[in-house]
Order: structure tokens, then sequence, then C-alpha cells
């Protein structure tokens, strides 16, 4: 599609930015940017925008925004506020990416990173920050970020900020903002309080609603595997072996989480690569073009790195993560069961993430089956079926027999299965032990039950009298919740999330109890991590 022909073009973009759009490969806007972009361009009213998350959200408000703002005002002209560290890294990779050569300066400031190289960032004058509630609010009390100048406030996926606890934060830096200002407010649901926001801080407001996509195709098989967080990386591999010719795309929720899974996958000898939002659009053009090619088989990615991705053949969508938003799930399985071919849905659900799975398969509104992971003795029998089905199929084409000669050469003197034995063992020399596959611990069914169905937080038991209460480095200030806490220390430690008990978040950092051997065992991880040059994130609590 030529500039002229472009979509975008006819909302009243400016050329420039079309551009860069174009260079990112789209070609026309999704609903939501349609109903917003010729808005916010043409007029200065506040606005409350209504779709869910992976309709495009961000180039809704991004590419407006970034052709309004003025080029060397050395000061914030804009401030975004966003739930977690990956959404403010996406959304502001995402306007990086749309601005072309236009000199604004965008960064991002949250909890988890140095709060010395945020200050550097700031100090050097920039137009646009993404951040959090927490973090944002630490910059304005240091006096390192002002925000009495902005000419625009976006609030970003607002009703996950409510979930988290963080509207009296907003309601705190929204009374810090010049009344000569824009707001924008994007949610995929408007809850009371979040109207309430809407009232209180805006003005005159137009509102823009997209119906959400709450169907899923009768083509797409949806089943989930109950397992420890520690346990996915097995069960992923179980999956893709037990499957029939598996061509599919992995979710993860972070880049980081992205590139460890696909190296991972590398590592046991898997044709897999990642996509995500660091990856220049020259790499991504030669992974992708490696995926419809089947030369990669396993495409290992974030939300935002597969938008644009349009492969009509796969057969399977696993949840490696599940998605901030419930609406997300939808997105993602309908790249699967479509042209009328079958495809299978998978999700992989650990104990802290059955109260989000419970509101997936509620917007889903279709049945998601629990399923039983194949044992690595049903995974071996099974790769043997497809290797005895590949063997006959070749014989029965007729094209071997140009190889009779050799096999007859190689047969001279040798016992035929000897000599199958041997090929087997050079060709497959781990492929069919069982020792290819961890065990893999059993979920009874308490082990899903130990979050409030509420706040999603650990519900406490009786502590061991004899238990260690440790102090972790992070708190509300960082995004932590009990969910989050105990979910990262069993995928960076081992330890169950069984065996952390008393978890207790406040604004700066945490607590926790555990056995004094399992204490040991976290203490010495992050004594190890802090020796690489990071800093020591957890320590036995001075009473």
């Amino acid at each position: 599609m030529t500039q002229e022909t472009n979509g975008f073009l006819k909302l009243g973009l400016s050329q420039d930015i079309v551009n860069a759009v174009i260079q990112k490969g789209f070609t026309e806007p999704t609903p939501i940017q349609a109903a917003t972009i010729p808005l916010l361009l043409s007029n200065t009213i506040d606005m409350v925008g209504q779709a869910q998350t992976g309709t495009g959200k961000t180039a809704a408000f991004g590419l407006p925004l970034l052709d309004l703002l003025k080029e060397g005002e050395k000061k914030v002209q804009a401030l975004i506020l966003v739930p977690t560290r990956e959404l403010a890294l996406q959304v502001a990779t995402e306007l990086i990416s749309y601005k072309g050569d236009k000199k604004l300066f965008i960064t991002t400031v949250y909890g988890g990173q140095s709060i010395q190289t945020q200050i550097r960032d700031l100090k050097k004058g920039v137009d646009i920050v993404v951040g959090t509630p927490g973090r944002i609010m630490d910059h304005m009390e240091r006096g390192t970020l002002r925000i009495d100048h902005i000419s625009h406030l976006i609030l970003d996926e607002a009703d996950e900020m409510l979930n988290m606890g963080f509207v009296e934060d907003i309601e705190t830096i929204l009374a810090q903002t010049p009344e000569q200002k824009r707001v924008l407010l994007f949610s995929a649901t408007m809850p009371p309080r979040i109207l309430g926001i809407a009232k209180n801080y805006m003005g005159a407001y137009e509102m823009v609603k997209v119906t959400p996509q709450t169907l899923t195709t009768h083509l797409t098989e949806q089943v989930y595997y109950q397992v420890a967080a520690r346990d996915k990386r097995e069960a992923l591999c179980r999956i893709i072996d037990f499957s029939n010719d598996f061509y599919g795309l992995v979710f993860c929720q972070t880049k980081v989480e992205t590139d460890e899974i696909a190296h991972y996958l590398i590592e046991k000898g898997y044709p897999a690569e990642s996509i995500h939002g660091d990856i220049s659009q020259s790499q991504r053009e030669k992974t992708l073009a490696r995926f419809k090619k089947r030369t990669v088989r396993i495409l290992v990615a974030t939300d935002v790195a597969a938008r644009g991705i349009d492969v009509k053949d796969l057969t399977h969508v696993v949840n490696y993560s599940l998605p901030q938003e419930a609406e997300v799930y939808v997105h993602r399985i309908g790249r699967t069961g479509r042209a009328g071919k079958a495809g299978m849905a998978i999700s992989l659900v650990s104990p802290s993430e059955m109260r989000k799975f419970a509101l997936v398969k509620k917007i889903a509104k279709t049945d998601i089956k629990l399923a039983t992971l194949p044992s690595g003795k049903q995974v071996i029998s099974k790769k043997i079926e497809k290797l005895k089905h590949d063997l006959f199929q070749l014989i029965g084409d007729g094209e071997t027999a140009s190889f009779l000669p050799l096999a007859e050469e190689l047969l001279g003197g040798l016992d035929a299965e000897e000599l199958v034995a041997a090929l087997l063992r050079i060709h497959y020399p781990n492929e069919f032990s069982e020792s290819r596959y961890q065990s893999i611990t059993e979920q009874k069914s308490r082990d899903f039950k130990k979050f409030d169905d509420e706040s999603g937080e650990k519900k406490s038991r009786k502590s061991n009298k004899n238990g260690i209460k440790l102090f972790v480095a992070l708190g509300k200030s960082d995004n932590m919740n009990p969910r989050r806490l105990v979910d990262m220390l069993e995928q960076e430690t081992r330890v169950p999330q069984r065996k952390i008990d008393d978890v207790r978040i406040l604004d700066n950092y945490s607590f926790i109890t555990v056995s004094p051997s399992d204490a040991r065992i976290i203490i010495e991880h992050y004594r190890r991590k802090s020796k690489k040059g990071k800093r020591q994130l957890i320590e036995v609590a001075k009473e």
C-alpha cells in the first residue's frame, strides 16, 4: 500500500508520523485508532476511551500526541501513567518507534530500576515520561520530576491500576498537575471508581467505546494445565514433543522472560526464536520470514511484538504466562483455528495465576478444559509412533529406491537391527530416553486455592515457630503484591510457594517468613546475584 492510500494519513496525521507507521508495517487503523486519532487532533477536549488491550490503544493516543507536542521545549510536556514496569517499557518503545525524525525525548521511570539512572535521564530534559505511579511520586517528592507544566496526562489501563491499589496515588499526582491540561483515560472496563476519576479530575470529555471481542473460534480447542511456576519450562517441552508437527506462538509477559524461554528451547534443540520490543525492525522481519517458512517452528513473543503477525496455519498458541488483561487471551488464541483448520490453545497456570485465570474463563465465555500433562513415557511413545509413521510414508512414496544400493552395502556383514540401532544412536542420541524429561511435581488442588478470590493475596497460615523472617527490598512502589512476590521467589529460588508464609507488602519493602533451610537457599541465591554487581535484594530481617 502506498503512502497516499495508507489509512492513517486519512486520519489527519502528519506525513512524518505516517511514514514511521508504514515502516512498522501497519496500513489500516484499528477501530479505537480510527475513532480516537481524529478526535485528539481536531480539538482539545478530554477523552475517555474504552477498549481491550491488544486493540492498538498505545498508537491511538501516541500518534496524535507525538504530532501535537513541540520540539525543543526542554521540559516534560506529557506524563503517561501505567500499572506495570513492563507496560511502561512497551509504551515507551512504541512511542520511540513512531516518532520518526521528530526530536522528542522519551524516558521511563519505574520501580526496580536504578533511581540515579532515572534522575540523570530526567536532568537531560525529556518531553514524555512513561512511568508507574509509585516511582512517579518518588521523583516528584525528590524534586527530580516536575509536572506542573504538562499539557497532556494519559492514564493507560486505568482499571488495572485500580485493581493494583494505585487510585490514591493517581489522585495525588493529578492534584499536582496544571489545571490547563488535557486528560486522556483508557480502560478496558469502566468501574464506578474509574468514572469517579473522570468526573472529579476531567472537564467535559468525549467518550469513545469500542465493543470488546469476547468470542473465541469453535475451531480452537482450549485446555489448561495446572503447574508450579518452576515446572513451566518442562511442561512446555512435553507439550511441544507430544504434539504432531508443533507450529505455534508461545506468549510470555516480559522481554526478559521471552529471551530466557527461547534460549532454553534452543539449547534443548528446538527450532525456536524470540521476538519482542527490543528487537530491531530488520531482525524482526528476518525472524518472521524464517517463521513463515517454518525454518523456525516456535516463536516466543510478547503481546506487543506479536501484533501484525498474520500466519493462518498455526497449530498451537501457548500462554506460558497469562496476560495482564483477560481480554488479551481472546486476542492471543484467535491466531490459531483459522482458515477452517483446527488449532489448540494451551495455558500453563501456576497457583498464583488462578484468580486471573478465572477472569479469563469468564471473559472468553467458553469451556477451557483442565488437562493432565503427558508423562515422559507417554511422550516417548508418541515420538516413536511419529517416527514409524514418517518412515512408512518415506517407504511408500518410492523416493527411497535410490538409497537401496547404499543400504545393501551397509548391510554387508551387519545385523539389520544393529544397523538401525546405530543410525538411531547417531541421529537421535537422547530423543527416546525418558531421562530427557525432568520430573514435574504433582499439583494438589489445595495449592491452587491459597490466594484470596478478591485481592489475590496469599491467605496466611500459622507461621512455623522456628521460621525466619526475611526482609525484601521490594514493595508497593515497585508494583509488588503478595502474589507477585511469592511467584518471583518460586521462579528464581525454586522454594515452593506453599512454604512462604506471612507475606507483608509495605510501600518500599516487604517481609516474608520461611523455614531456616529455605531462608538459607533464598539468601544464598540473592547473595550470588549481588556478587555479580546487583544489589542485595533479600536479607534476614532485624527485629
